[in-house]
């Protein structure tokens, strides 16, 4: 990147320096002129190019780092990242923690439409290898209820690794890291019900069963309404008892 062609970005009442750096970089990275993998301008470079102090410089290649945007190295400057969808998304997760109350149903709902989507995505090609390792964690899952006293968190663990593995098998890494990001908040959510309703393991398990089934015979039809009648039993749920 040639600093001295970048054009200071106009001033906007109201907009501090530090989101002028943002939304510069952001544009450098848009039309191509910053990739994955560049190394950034020297800081006294950058700021003179952006029209800002040193400070305000600092602050908003900070805030990209903490999105995961850029990376800085010690000793050896700041590079943009490789801008891998799981990382870029991955801050969504931390909003999605903080909601609560009426917003849970409506982060489950988001859940379901893009996970039943991911499972008849998955269905056309998913693959032997990742058949049989969702049939372990099932196995393991199946052991694991046959206990007086089952382990609910490793219950839900291989939940969430069950349905990582639809995710990723996909083939679209946005979709997989958008469905890992509400991960967080919906497993608090399952463990909940997992604990405070009977036989809400068992019957999720033999859910889990039945997409696998359609997985396997690689039937996107059935795969994805069988994980939306899955992942209604979570929404019914929290309609039923509250968030």
């Amino acid at each position: 990147m040639t600093t001295g062609k970048v054009a200071q970005p106009a001033r906007t009442p109201g907009v501090s320096q530090t989101d002028v750096v943002v939304e510069s970089i952001r544009q450098l990275i848009v039309e191509g002129r910053l990739r994955p993998g560049d190394r950034l301008p020297v800081e006294k470079d950058l700021a003179a190019a952006f029209g800002v102090s040193r400070n305000p410089l600092r602050e908003g290649v900070r805030a990209l780092s903490m999105m995961g945007v850029l990376e800085t190295r010690q000793g050896d400057g700041t590079y943009v990242t490789t801008l891998d969808p799981s990382m870029l998304l991955a801050p969504i997760g931390f909003v999605v923690d903080l909601q609560h109350g009426s917003g849970t149903p409506h982060l489950h709902a988001v859940r379901r439409v893009l996970e039943t989507e991911a499972a008849a995505l998955a269905a056309r090609q998913i693959g032997p290898a990742d058949l049989e390792a969702a049939a372990e964690l099932l196995r393991h899952n199946e052991s694991e209820l046959t206990l007086v006293e089952p382990n609910h968190e490793t219950v839900i663990e291989n939940d969430i690794a069950f349905h990582r593995i639809i995710a990723e098998a996909a083939d679209n890494p946005v979709l997989a890291a958008l469905i890992n990001a509400l991960g967080g908040r919906t497993m608090r959510d399952r463990l909940r019900r997992s604990i405070s309703q009977p036989g809400a393991d068992e019957t999720a398990h033999r859910e889990h069963l039945s997409i696998l089934a359609a997985l396997t015979a690689q039937d996107p039809d059935r795969a994805r309404t069988r994980m939306a009648a899955h992942l209604f039993t979570v929404e019914d749920y929290l309609r039923d008892e509250g968030p």
